[in-house]
């Protein structure tokens, strides 16, 4: 293109310290040369990388209620749309309907922003408020937007609220697993429009040394401390371990609501002295976690909402240092995890089969050096950041390309909101 895109980029709550993989897709698109305005609808805000981030002041909304009436009389071809959804649908969860409320509040709010300087393309970065955000921005404005959807966006009570509409209306559909694409497929989107474009590492560590001697086994799970994490099974496997008589040492790095339920159960065990929760840690210090572990293990399961990973991050960062992994077969982790080949595949709730893993990781050196190298290469083919933005960025020109005539958004008539 001749001249730089712009972009709108809509987040919940950007940056957010647990979400790094959002971050490296901004310094992406910092890379490809696109000029960024940065939104988030909920906290966040500041500076990242020389760049504003504009923090949403929910106190704005208020001015919804005079500017609400006058949307109304003058745009019924999209108020009607939402107001026919409220009346007739009942959303997944309460959570979801604030979320969605925040979304269109936003857009009601800074409609007239989005007019008087439209970006080339808006992008929301998740599919619950911001796709919400940038669906109705879209319709209002007559350029177009395109969305991502992920585990959460589309299994989490079922998926989002007003999902099929928005992402009906993208550009584009960004997913980052090929389970996220059979799931869009399923909800009728075009395979055309539906772009699995991994995440990625901005640099490959040096891939560590096996340790000669692992004894005791240095076992790291890093995962927020939450029901679809597994991670009360997680400590069953580690007490299976006690009784097997493995030496082993357990480092869980993150944080969350099971927390005190978590330590109550490793002291019900008697497994302080072998399972630690170090609660949150930085980037680097995740980094010095995983150059100190033998194995990384992922006991993903289904929560009863309906909510399961993708493909957390963290595996493709083991993998890439030099940790084995251990995973359950939930969600999208055998699209990097191959059983035998690049780590080890263990159902949550087999917990002879979880000991068995880990015993052999700890023993066989042949079994750690094939893993490990073939797991390398799987990173190095599929989790490059600089070779999946670019493909990110080809999507945003070809639907910038694409773009309708922005006459429509010119002629409506402007909202006094």
């Amino acid at each position: 293109m001749s001249s730089p895109l712009t972009i709108a980029y809509l987040f919940t709550t950007f940056p957010k310290s647990t979400e790094t993989f959002l971050q490296r897709e901004i310094v992406g698109m910092q890379r490809q040369g696109v000029r960024l305005r940065i939104y988030s609808l909920w906290g966040g805000g500041g500076e990242f990388r020389g760049i504003p981030v504009s923090r949403f002041n929910p106190w704005r909304l208020l001015t919804l209620l005079w500017g609400i009436p006058w949307f109304a009389l003058t745009r019924w071809d999209v108020f009607g749309v939402l107001l026919k959804g409220l009346c007739t649908r009942k959303p997944p969860s309460w959570l979801n309907f604030w979320e969605n409320m925040l979304g269109a509040g936003f857009a009601g709010v800074c409609y007239r922003e989005f007019r008087h300087d439209p970006p080339d393309l808006i992008h929301a970065a998740w599919g619950g408020a911001p796709a919400t955000a940038a669906w109705i921005l879209a319709q209002l404005s007559g350029h177009r937007f395109s969305a991502a959807a992920h585990a959460y966006d589309l299994y989490e009570h079922g998926g989002d609220w007003w999902l099929n509409e928005k992402l009906a209306a993208a550009a584009f559909v960004h997913t980052s697993t090929q389970m996220g694409r059979g799931s869009l497929l399923e909800r009728g989107l075009p395979p055309s429009r539906v772009a699995v474009i991994r995440r990625g590492l901005e640099q490959l560590p040096p891939l560590k040394p096996l340790r000669s001697i692992r004894s005791p086994l240095r076992i790291l799970c890093i995962a927020r401390l939450v029901e679809k994490k597994g991670l009360l099974r997680q400590i069953d496997v580690y007490a299976g371990l006690e009784k097997r008589g493995l030496e082993f040492e357990a480092r869980i790095v993150g944080d969350g609501p099971l927390r005190d339920q978590l330590q109550d159960k490793i002291k019900l065990l008697g497994l302080g002295g072998k399972v630690r929760l170090l609660g949150h840690c930085s980037q680097d210090e995740v980094g010095r976690q995983l150059a100190w572990a033998d194995v990384l293990v992922h006991t993903g399961v289904v929560s009863a909402t309906g909510d399961r990973d993708g493909l957390p991050n963290v595996i493709p960062e083991a993998m890439a240092a030099g940790a084995m992994v251990v995973t359950s077969p939930a969600a999208a982790t055998t699209e990097a995890i191959v059983n035998e080949s690049s780590g080890l595949v263990a159902e949550v709730g087999d917990l002879p089969a979880w000991e068995t893993a880990l015993l052999r990781i700890s023993t066989d050196d042949t079994l750690c050096e094939r893993l490990r190298l073939t797991a390398r290469a799987w990173v190095e083919e599929n989790f490059d950041a600089h070779r999946n933005a670019n493909q990110l960025y080809q999507r945003f020109c070809a639907a910038v390309a694409e773009a309708p005539t922005q006459a429509t958004a010119r002629n409506a008539p402007v909202l006094i909101l």
